[in-house]
């Protein structure tokens, strides 16, 4: 006898039809909101934009004072299957007017590369292979051909079922191996029969959305230097249901050696991938990302592009690693010496240890190690300031630093008996500075121009040290070539994430990701446990190169409290610097103890000032973080949810094919 009780059926049924609603509500929003262009771009409608920011800037505040009692989440970042199967009926399919949009402008293309798709195949499911088969026989761009090796399989009906389709469509070409030799031996086998400009890789048990190779050739189309393509992807469970979208970020070298995040859609040059030396034999299991790294070592990130669309369907089975990569152990060690060949070729002096089934990569510190100077504006009023200097002059593993202690002169005078013992380490400076309004910009400038260090950390006063590798895991991470800055784990001091990374737009201007969730939660495809590219980090705890600080002008004194160092991080961007956020330094952040939060009552007008300004400055930038994907929201309490309607064109009548829809890790 079910122990469910008579009324649960009917409350499920009642949600699912207000979840329907609200997404047919979105929609039809999004479609008026489009309609209504040409009011948008009217005399009226620019005249009385300084009243709309100032609208922002209030909610902006306002949201931002919800977060002064932070409250634990736990949840897993898996987007609920029944709103993703409807967000994907509004968003995320193809309908009759699409598909005819599409298909003329094939012809329109000037450029229309010939994609070889390659499809290994052993022992796959027939039912499973010919729908395979046929998402590629039903793609809209139709300049493709499908190369498909068999790696001696045994399984009654593969053979048939290939032989079958290749007499139906000359497009597809077919070779049958006499003996098995694995994926690598048999992904090359594929290679062997492909003769296009570009290769796609597919297996032979997933599915490719009928518009994956259209917007491929579109972005090749309109940039013919393009090396490498990838797009968002999705799962296929045992009922045909799609769920669980990876929405990645742009192209992320960090993260790449952490996760093979590239994965599906991967496209590469044909070109590229023979120069590189093809598929390696001794690393199945990690075989793609193996390739997608020595490839990405071969070419530049602006020849890596990344479409924001789900392009590819990843079946689930107990076979496959979209299920788990329990099923295939042998992938954790050959990913081990995937992401070690790639540090070698980098010249990055450093090890890969296994993270759950991803990895983290360990650096060696520099020898001899750089002087750090650590910059710590403060009050000198707050007990736990006390506590967060002792635990840096005594936790701190890393020995060649100074610590300069900022303070306005009458409470440097006032804290000299309380900070003796501090203040009289010979490693510590304290450098007062004249009284006023407190300027977070100023100071740090100020102790930067006073510093000795090749290094420069900005560190909060009510930061706490919690491993004694912080400081020396940072300065490995900014001596690599290319990284300008680098940022650590923040925890409250209850063991909930304060920072893991800043998402610039979440919240209106930017917020912390990952806020308040749970220590030991890995967040959204483990992004809150593998190190990774950041637009932003926060400059409570930021270990900053001098010469790009200096290069840039350090910190703007116009924005004296509030997103300083957002601004500052876009701006270093800019400059062509990397910024990486590593999980293997952690500290506690006893937040906004001396200065108060950005958003308390008495400095909400420069708060909003502060808003407007980042609003008028950065406003593209904000709206398009190549850290974070346009189908997810920007709601700071929804992060790494839908965002309904997505940030790219989803209708046929929105779409500009004159401009890609791809994005690279460039803020330019």
């Amino acid at each position: 006898m079910s122990d469910t009780p008579p009324e649960l059926p009917a409350a499920k049924r009642e949600i699912g039809r207000l979840r329907a609603e609200n997404f047919a509500l979105k929609r039809s929003l999004a479609q008026s909101e489009r309609k209504i262009g040409d009011l948008l771009s009217s005399t009226s409608w620019r005249i009385t934009a300084p009243l709309r920011t100032a609208i922002n800037a209030l909610r902006q505040h306002r949201w931002l004072r919800r977060k002064a009692a932070p409250r634990a989440r736990s949840e897993s970042f898996e987007i609920d299957r029944d709103e993703y199967r409807r967000w994907v009926q509004s968003y995320s399919s193809v309908d009759a007017e699409m598909r005819g949009r599409l298909t003329s402008a094939v012809e329109t293309l000037g450029y229309r590369p010939l994609i070889s798709v390659i499809m290994p195949s052993y022992n796959i499911d027939p039912a499973w292979m010919r729908e395979a088969i046929e998402s590629v026989r039903r793609q809209i761009y139709p300049h493709w051909e499908l190369c498909i090796s068999d790696d001696a399989s045994t399984l009654a009906g593969v053979r048939e079922l290939i032989e079958t389709q290749a007499a139906q469509d000359q497009r597809i070409r077919v070779t049958f191996r006499d003996k098995n030799g694995h994926i690598s031996v048999n992904s090359n086998t594929a290679l062997d029969l492909a003769t296009g400009d570009y290769v796609a890789l597919l297996d032979a048990d997933d599915v490719l959305a009928e518009d994956a190779l259209f917007w491929v050739a579109h972005e090749i189309a309109l940039d013919p230097q393009t090396d490498m393509i990838f797009s968002d992807e999705d799962k296929l469970g045992p009922d045909g249901r799609r769920f669980d979208p990876y929405f990645k970020p742009a192209w992320n070298p960090a993260l790449m050696a952490g996760q093979n995040a590239f994965c599906h859609l991967g496209v590469y040059r044909r070109s590229l991938v023979e120069q590189v030396g093809r598929f390696r034999e001794g690393l199945e299991g990690a075989q793609d990302h193996d390739l997608v790294l020595r490839c990405a070592d071969a070419t530049t990130p602006e020849r890596i592009r990344h479409i924001p669309r789900v392009l590819y369907h990843w079946r689930v089975s107990t076979q496959s690693t979209a299920a788990t990569l329990d099923s295939k152990p042998y992938a954790v060690s050959a990913g081990l010496m995937t992401v070690e060949d790639h540090l070698r070729r980098r010249g990055i002096k450093a090890r890969a240890e296994p993270a759950g089934n991803f990895y983290q990569v360990i650096d060696e510190t520099p020898d001899p190690p750089p002087l750090v100077s650590i910059i710590m504006p403060t009050t000198l009023r707050n007990a736990v300031t006390q506590r967060c200097l002792q635990s840096v002059l005594g936790k701190t593993r890393y020995r060649n630093f100074e610590l300069l202690v900022l303070a306005a002169e009458p409470d440097l005078a006032a804290g000299r008996a309380t900070f003796a013992d501090v203040l009289g380490d010979a490693r510590v400076r304290a450098l007062g500075y004249e009284a006023g309004a407190f300027n977070y910009s100023w100071v740090n400038n100020f102790g930067a121009a006073e510093a000795r260090g090749s290094l420069l950390c900005f560190l909060n006063d009510d930061v706490e040290v919690i491993g004694e590798d912080w400081l020396g895991t940072l300065v490995a991470r900014v001596s690599r070539d290319g990284v300008g800055a680098a940022g650590p784990m923040l925890y409250y001091p209850s063991g909930q994430i304060q920072h893991a990374g800043v998402l610039l737009g979440v919240g209106g201007v930017a917020d912390h990701a990952f806020r308040t969730v749970e220590r030991g939660q890995v967040g959204y495809f483990s992004r809150a446990a593998l190190e990774q590219d950041y637009s932003c980090v926060t400059a409570a705890c930021m270990l900053v190169r001098r010469e790009a600080f200096e290069q840039i002008g350090g910190f703007d004194v116009d924005l004296p409290t509030a997103f300083n160092d957002v601004d500052f991080c876009i701006r270093l961007r800019r400059s062509g610097a990397r910024i990486v956020w590593t999980p293997a330094a952690q500290l506690y952040h006893h937040e906004s103890l001396t200065y108060g939060a950005h958003n308390s009552p008495q400095r909400a007008a420069q708060f909003e000032h502060d808003v407007l300004v980042m609003s008028s400055r950065w406003k593209h930038v904000l709206e398009n973080d190549p850290v974070y994907n346009p189908n997810l929201s920007l709601d700071r309490e929804h992060q790494f949810q839908l965002a309904a309607p997505p940030r790219t064109p989803f209708a046929a009548d929105a779409l500009d094919l004159g401009k890609p829809v791809s994005r690279t890790a460039q803020l330019g």
